[in-house]
């Protein structure tokens, strides 16, 4: 076990050159710098954080659900009682290939397009309720707008936010302060929360997908405290978390049905990824990271690591705002909106009609 640590934790790999863990071990009296071990904080914060939600849910969101008139009842029609059609939708498929039609067809005596409706009301029965997804998109939208108003109320008051060169001066030997330990391990708590919570939620079909996506977020948040990386991981966190407000909101518009909201804010939530993405995160962030890090503190292995995730984010961000420059213009020629999930860090709000998917 100590030969895997040693392997792991490998100077060579996490810190610059004539650097070692030793000095870091043993700053200053009154200082302190990021330590691995601070990150298991994280994890009973995220179980406060998944309790916080519930109550939040119940005591907050529903009561503004009702004012709203979004209720419990399904939109769906439910599918009739049936023990043969439910034993196989249960423990064999969900969505019976043409072999599976036909045999069904025959045992029950019905036609082939009776047994696909019964399986689509059935799976539709199973989609979580217009009143499930406007609490949970509330309760996104409340955290996200207080964990990014608490953002640049700090950085407001940091260095490195006017001058990103100060995210590579003096690194690693970079203090751990207050609000950038809280900062940092309330998003890792948060989406630690996500994670929890995807197991007691109603099971989605992209469940597999957003496990993934927030078992990388997690990741990437606690390799940049590992190696020091907060100054700019503060910053990348701020940018992600600005349009993902927006993007809740016009989501709580959309289940409330105040459609011209919904369509407003979806341009402002569009114009804001835009701004932030492709323009704020590659200019203002890559450029530090690829470039003044490289200045003043020179590439090694980790750097390579984390400039690379880097990069593949912003790949990603270049694909989904092509997608979203698709949605927009559809959304100026249907003028109609509505909502699924993505596979990546959040969801996004797609135009084909008013209903909700």
């Amino acid at each position: 076990m100590a030969a895997l640590s040693a392997w792991f934790w490998n100077e060579r790999f996490w810190l610059p050159h004539n650097v070692t863990w030793a000095d870091l071990a043993d700053p200053a009296p009154g200082v302190e710098y990021p330590k691995a071990g601070h990150l298991l904080s994280a994890l009973p914060l995220a179980l406060g954080i998944f309790v916080v939600r519930i109550l939040f849910e119940r005591f907050v969101a529903r009561p503004c659900a009702s004012l709203l008139h979004i209720h419990a009842a399904s939109a769906y029609r439910p599918a009739a009682p049936n023990k043969v059609l439910e034993m196989v939708f249960a423990s064999i498929t969900k969505c019976p290939d043409k072999r599976h039609l036909d045999g069904l067809s025959k045992q029950l005596d019905w036609d082939v397009r009776k047994v696909q409706r019964w399986f689509r009301q059935r799976r539709n029965q199973e989609k979580p309720s217009v009143l499930i997804k406007f609490c949970e998109s509330m309760w996104r939208f409340t955290f996200y707008l207080c964990i990014f108003t608490y953002g640049i109320l700090f950085l407001w008051q940091s260095t490195w936010f006017w001058d990103t060169r100060h995210c590579w001066y003096h690194y690693p030997y970079q203090v751990l302060t207050p609000g950038l330990y809280t900062y940092y391990v309330t998003e890792l708590a948060f989406y630690w929360s996500l994670m929890f919570s995807q197991f007691t939620d109603i099971k989605r079909k992209d469940f597999v997908i957003m496990f993934v996506h927030h078992l990388a977020t997690v990741s990437l948040i606690s390799f940049s405290y590992a190696n020091n990386m907060l100054r700019v991981g503060s910053l990348v966190m701020c940018v992600h978390d600005a349009s993902d407000i927006l993007l809740e909101a016009a989501k709580l518009a959309n289940y409330a049905k105040y459609q011209r909201i919904c369509d407003s804010l979806f341009v402002v939530f569009s114009a804001v990824f835009f701004i932030t993405r492709l323009f704020i995160f590659p200019l203002w962030i890559l450029n530090s990271t690829l470039f003044e890090s490289w200045e003043i503190i020179g590439p090694y292995p980790s750097w390579w690591l984390f400039n690379s995730l880097l990069l593949v984010l912003q790949v990603l961000h270049v694909i989904w705002s092509y997608l979203i420059a698709g949605i927009a213009y559809k959304a100026i020629v249907r003028g109609k909106v509505c909502v699924i999930q993505e596979p990546c860090r959040s969801t996004y709000v797609v135009t084909t009609d008013r209903t909700t998917y």
